[in-house]
């Protein structure tokens, strides 16, 4: 997924503040599965949840103002009731790696109770490994 650097996205010091890149990991995640024929929106809607409940982030250069960053999204774990993906943001212009993180989604029902993640989830994930 393509992002492009705004205004509202940097800090006083005019790069990327750190938390944004969590929101761009967040819409990429969405994207990823919206390609591969899966919304949201219908998985919750059909009872399940995916809150993050682990993020792991390493910064390795800063993006700043007007960038155009590439967000790419693979599948790391899947597990019973959680799975985990591994993100990258590149500058596109030269490629550089700039952030690297790991993020684990569980999948809850009502009341914020562990469930198995549905088949049609896992089948997708399956495929992105």
């Amino acid at each position: 997924m393509q992002v492009r650097v705004y205004y509202e996205d940097t800090d006083a010091g005019g790069v990327v503040y750190h938390a944004n890149y969590l929101n761009y990991f967040e819409r990429a995640r969405g994207e990823y599965l919206r390609e591969r024929g899966l919304s949201v929106k219908e998985l919750h809607d059909g009872g399940s949840i995916f809150p993050v409940v682990r993020a792991e982030i390493d910064y390795r250069a800063p993006a700043v103002l007007d960038d155009l960053l590439l967000i790419e999204t693979d599948v790391a774990e899947i597990g019973r009731s959680s799975f985990t993906l591994s993100q990258r943001v590149v500058r596109e212009a030269d490629g550089r790696l700039l952030v690297e993180g790991r993020i684990t989604l569980a999948c809850v029902g009502p009341g914020m109770r562990a469930k198995r993640l549905p088949a049609e989830l896992v089948a997708t994930l399956q495929q992105g490994r």
